[in-house]
């Protein structure tokens, strides 16, 4: 089948589905990497000054990429179909630090060259390398994606990097999400100023292309809950089996054959990240670190799957089970479980005290943590805590199940009582994270920074006052602000306010979009904010604070029961 990139006339098969982008930048080399709908020849990076000269591709095609009823692509699917992806990946060495090269790449179908346009590439930055790093995160080919990252280019210029908190797609095996959906606002598209999503304001439509950034600015990812597909089928849609995920042990249990278990087993019968790994070049696939100019950067998988948050018994959601199913376990979802330990003693978080005790990361001016789940926000999805379910599994006198319903101790938090003091012990400078889609910041007593910047195309929303999450009301979980302690810290510069013109500590607004900028010259990271009812206004930054030194007269919000 044939498909329309760009939402342009002329199909994938005569061009190439997406730009370049950058990745895995060294001293002296980066990786360059694009997609097409063919197999080809000849895939090659040209560069240099006159683009003289050349580094040959090797190339991989995307195992797990489907379409279904529910995509939105020019050509419609009636049913699950494999989508025939491949991905083309140069390594170019030769490079001198702090020297910017142009490059282009060039794909041959049927002895037609079909190239790119011209970019620049540089490798990875030295230390005391002035840098502008973007922090973004929930793209989700929400509605104003693209018009955030046309503003940051069109404040900020180009970035040397993104660091991107998870949650770049929806549906991760969806492949029109990452490519070519036809709403103009899929995830390369947009960071690639290549979208063409229509947003509509007040009756004012406004056609925002997005940013020309991970052309010439090499991506750094993490993972987010929508990063990992759960059971794997041939049949049942895509959205279906996203939220299909169960826990590894689970799905053990449940075996047939239990001779047949291994990885590739459990990933069908679990959860896997295996598209989000084949699309990326990472250090390591699922958490990792790096050292880019100043930062030291340390990315954790630290993210659990999303469930409804629905209190009636006719859902399957992470109270409860629904109902329907008691009596079939194949079909639970088992709470909001956890894809990868970060409780102490867990792999991850032994490696994570080996990178923080090595010098590469204690010598560093900045040091960065980046992960998906808050430790700390005004946003929804703080709720429950961040640990493993504890089931309660109730039968009658048969043995029939009448009921299973989870709980999530707050004490057992692996974020908090695990992780932070262990981040806070090292001296981290900014923890970045997202999944609540908004803006708001906190500092630690000891002068942690805490960001969360996902306001970038939607909000959930900020629970403060008379705005409650939904939770259930015989447990002791936080209904407002923030269940982990640290007040919300109003922005310093142009913060929003309220009716009664007090000033808010948070963004959470679907007009409003936010992006924020880590600037290794000043030492600050700066957010500004756009607001999409008014195209023609202007982004107005609203907050800036200092990485190194904590700031005694920061205003707080007052902290909420």
């Amino acid at each position: 089948m044939q498909h329309s990139s760009y939402l342009l006339a002329t199909m994938n098969k005569d061009q190439l589905l997406t730009e370049p982008f950058l990745q895995l930048p060294t001293e002296t080399s980066i990786q360059v990497i694009w997609f097409t709908e063919f197999f080809g020849t000849g895939h090659q990076v040209r560069y240099g000054e006159k683009l003289e000269k050349m580094a040959p591709a090797r190339t991989s095609k995307l195992t797990r990429v489907r379409e279904d009823a529910q995509s939105r692509t020019v050509e419609a699917y009636q049913s699950l179909t494999d989508r025939e992806i491949w991905r083309h990946q140069a390594e170019i060495t030769d490079l001198n630090p702090g020297e910017r090269i142009p490059y282009q790449v060039t794909s041959f179908q049927e002895n037609t060259a079909i190239r790119s346009d011209i970019y620049t590439l540089t490798p990875r930055p030295k230390k005391g390398t002035n840098l502008k790093i973007l922090l973004t995160s929930d793209h989700q080919l929400m509605p104003m994606t693209a018009a955030n990252l046309q503003k940051v280019s069109e404040t900020i210029g180009q970035v040397d990097a993104v660091f991107l908190a998870g949650d770049l797609v929806n549906i991760p095996d969806r492949a029109s999400e990452w490519f070519d959906d036809s709403r103009g606002g899929a995830f390369f598209p947009c960071l690639q100023g290549r979208a063409n999503y229509t947003l509509t304001k007040n009756g004012i439509q406004t056609i925002y292309k997005g940013g020309e950034i991970i052309q010439n600015a090499p991506l750094f990812p993490a993972i987010g809950n929508h990063e990992v597909m759960g059971r794997f089928s041939n049949s049942r849609g895509l959205n279906e089996q996203f939220e299909d995920a169960i826990p590894e042990f689970i799905a053990k249990n449940l075996a047939e054959d239990t001779a047949a278990i291994n990885k590739k087993w459990l990933k069908n019968h679990a959860f896997n990240t295996d598209t989000y790994e084949e699309i990326f070049s990472l250090p390591q696939n699922k958490y990792y670190s790096l050292t880019f100019g100043d930062i030291r950067l340390v990315v954790l998988y630290v993210t659990n799957i999303w469930r409804n948050t629905n209190l009636e018994p006719n859902a399957r959601g992470r109270y409860y089970e629904n109902q329907r199913d008691l009596d079939r376990p194949d079909r639970w979802g088992y709470g909001q479980h956890i894809f990868e330990p970060i409780a102490q003693g867990s792999p991850q978080y032994q490696w994570l005290e080996k990178e923080l005790n090595s010098r590469e990361f204690q010598e560093a001016k900045y040091k960065v943590v980046m992960f998906h789940h808050p430790p700390h926000t005004l946003g929804v999805n703080i709720v429950p805590p961040y640990t493993d379910p504890v089931p309660t599994i109730q039968r009658d006198t048969t043995g029939t199940v009448t009921s299973v319903r989870y709980d999530y101790p707050q004490e057992n938090d692996y974020i908090i009582r695990d992780l932070i003091p262990l981040l806070e012990s090292a001296k981290v400078n900014l923890v970045f994270y997202g999944h609540s889609h908004l803006w708001n910041r906190f500092l630690s007593p000891k002068g942690m920074n805490f960001l969360e910047s996902s306001n970038v195309g939607n909000s959930y929303g900020a629970y403060l006052g008379d705005k409650k999450r939904p939770v259930p009301l015989d447990r002791n979980y936080a209904a407002i602000g923030n269940p982990n302690g640290l007040p919300a810290i109003i922005p310093n510069i142009a913060p929003l306010v309220d009716w009664v013109n007090q000033p808010l500590s948070y963004i959470a607004s679907n007009d409003l979009t936010v992006f924020s900028i880590l600037d290794t010259e000043k030492g600050t990271v700066s957010s500004y904010r756009f607001d999409t009812r008014y195209p023609d206004s202007e982004v107005i930054k609203f907050d800036e604070f200092d990485l190194l030194r904590e700031k005694k007269t920061e205003s707080r919000e007052p902290p909420c029961a």
